[in-house]
């Protein structure tokens, strides 16, 4: 695992952005503009997945951050069954479905990858090296 100097640096972050700008852009088309609960949602949790790997990153204890960083895989799952909903409606091709869904599981894997080395690591955290 390469140093991580601040949360922009985490690829699964990275990755996570361009996942949420995507689904911005689909979420554009008028077809959504018919379940608003549904748009706000799949604006949430795909914002979700970014913000708390950021956050957690930003609480600078190991066990924090691998908190959240579950909470961004919870999100990310989320994500997944509201592009199924997506998809059962029509609203989106399975190609499209798939590129999302596919873009999702390597989130989930970065994310994986990530909260095993962070429970793996015997250091607390940044907040700790100075006490």
């Amino acid at each position: 695992m390469g140093t991580i100097l601040k949360f922009e640096d985490i690829e699964a972050w990275k990755l996570a952005r361009i996942l949420s700008k995507e689904v911005h852009q689909l979420l554009k088309l008028d077809i959504y503009n018919s379940d608003k609960r549904l748009k706000s949602q799949m604006y949430g949790s795909s914002g979700s997945v970014m913000d708390n790997i950021a956050e957690g990153y930003g609480r600078g204890g190991n066990k924090e951050f691998s908190q959240y960083l579950w909470i961004a895989k919870g999100s990310a799952a989320e994500l997944k069954s509201q592009f199924y909903r997506c998809k059962d409606r029509t609203w989106i091709s399975d190609e499209g479905f798939n590129s999302l869904y596919n873009q999702v599981e390597e989130i989930e894997k970065k994310i994986q990858s990530l909260i095993n080395y962070m429970d793996s690591n015997e250091s607390k955290g940044r907040k700790y090296k100075n006490r």
